[in-house]
């Protein structure tokens, strides 16, 4: 018998144990699709207030503190740094998602997918037309208008976690497809029309270095899969290289996170040891870094973005009024649900498809209205539309957060009455109809 060993107390491997525990319980906490958007509400809220207080010249202060290493050009203030590095973390999360859903998601059937994919360009498409016909008189503001056309999948999804537990899955289904397509347009136009000076030779090494990352995933994704300390030490420092000669090629630095993410494979490869159904590298690395990119990454940017000083009274009317504001109000409040149940209603009359029999056009239309939620991204595509500490970027970002506001107001409106009606459906006995 072995009852001493048994009884033995191991208190350094007991004290690793509560660690990982805890560790893993703070993980699951911030998956969460609440929490990520209960962060966001956080950070820019604290943002506003600070930005607003007598010691508004400390927030200042802190978002303008440079820190880096000039030599390679990442000498950036922390704004700079949240906007560039901390959100490309968050677009890596978005090409996993993006990949997974093309090779085994729902976009890897186009037959299903045509409708929300279309639903996205309609919901880009309109806002951005609303945004340029109020402005048409304005040429200064123009560059702004793919402002209103991004939404935040991370807060959209949190508040209807939060507002419709018991709204159809579909529902939940059509609006992840859509937010994940509109991310990918987003991606597109940051990379197309917000790229002032190229520079072809760190462009081509960033992308070289993109390369050989996707050679590594895909060559030894079994290591990865088993081994979560090799991405830290060898993804991680490649990953880095790549974006920070993104970074210097001109590019906006956070295409180089979506371009990353989408080399990662998301099936196992051929001869795997690994059980079919068991999670593949695209979803583990997600798994790991999500909690990432939702605790800590988007608040922080949220953070860093989110605080502009009004002025008073005075600012806030001179802002609530402003041509910018009301136009990118407009278009996220009635561009987003407007683009996107149109194009669904022509979809289905092109098509000969009908939506799926659970959802109805209101529950599809306070959806639409939930995607005017645009935040994280919109943020982004102000802060690269006008010049940092102008009127026109203050009033873009006062716009983006009232109508963030407005949008959640009115999807409520809509789907709270809606959820109460599927719960009462959920709990009452169903009986045979004839």
């Amino acid at each position: 018998m072995a009852e001493p060993k048994s009884t033995t107390p191991a208190t350094p491997a007991s004290d690793a144990e509560k660690h990982s525990s805890r560790r893993a319980a703070i993980g699951s906490f911030l998956r969460r699709e609440t929490v990520g958007g209960m962060l966001l509400v956080i950070a820019a809220v604290i943002a506003l207030i600070w930005a607003n207080s007598p010691a508004a010249d400390s927030y200042f202060a802190l978002r303008n503190f440079k820190i880096g290493y000039e030599p390679w050009h990442l000498e950036l203030s922390l704004g700079q740094w949240a906007s560039d590095g901390l959100l490309a973390i968050f677009f890596f999360i978005v090409g996993l998602e993006l990949k997974r859903e093309f090779v085994s998601g729902d976009l890897r059937n186009f037959s299903t997918a045509i409708v929300p994919i279309a639903a996205a360009v309609g919901g880009v498409a309109v806002p951005a037309i609303i945004y340029v016909v109020l402005l048409r008189n304005e040429p200064d503001l123009l560059g702004g208008w793919a402002i209103p056309t991004a939404t935040d999948i991370a807060f959209a999804v949190a508040v209807l976690a939060i507002i419709g537990s018991y709204l159809p899955s579909a529902l939940r289904i059509f609006l992840l497809t859509l937010a994940v397509v509109d991310d990918l347009i987003a991606i597109g136009i940051i990379a197309i029309f917000y790229t002032d000076d190229l520079n072809f030779v760190p462009l081509a090494i960033s992308l070289l270095v993109i390369a050989v990352y996707g050679f590594v995933v895909q060559r030894w994704q079994a290591a990865f899969l088993t081994r979560p300390i090799l991405a830290w030490l060898i993804l991680l420092p490649l990953g880095f290289t790549a974006w920070a000669l993104m970074h210097a090629s001109g590019i906006h630095a956070t295409i180089a996170g979506v371009l990353l993410g989408f080399t990662v494979p998301v099936l196992h490869a051929r001869g795997s040891k690994q059980p079919k159904d068991a999670p593949g590298l695209s979803e583990s690395l997600e798994h790991r870094f999500g909690p990432m990119s939702a605790g800590f990454a988007v608040p922080v940017f949220a953070f860093l973005a989110a605080g502009v000083n009004i002025g008073g009274w005075a600012g806030v009317e001179a802002a609530v009024t402003a041509p910018l504001t009301l136009a990118i109000v407009a278009a996220l409040v009635f561009g987003k649900p407007i683009g996107i149940t149109l194009v669904t209603w022509l979809m289905t009359l092109i098509t000969r498809k009908p939506i799926d029999p659970s959802i109805r056009w209101i529950d599809l239309f306070g959806m639409g209205a939930l995607a005017g939620v645009g935040f994280t991204v919109s943020l982004l595509v102000a802060e690269l539309s006008f010049p940092e500490g102008s009127f026109e970027q203050s009033d873009a970002k006062v716009a983006i957060i009232s109508a963030s506001v407005i949008a959640i107001i009115v999807a409520s409106l809509i789907l709270v009455p809606r959820n109460r009606k599927y719960r009462r459906i959920a709990k009452t006995p169903q009986t045979r109809s004839y």
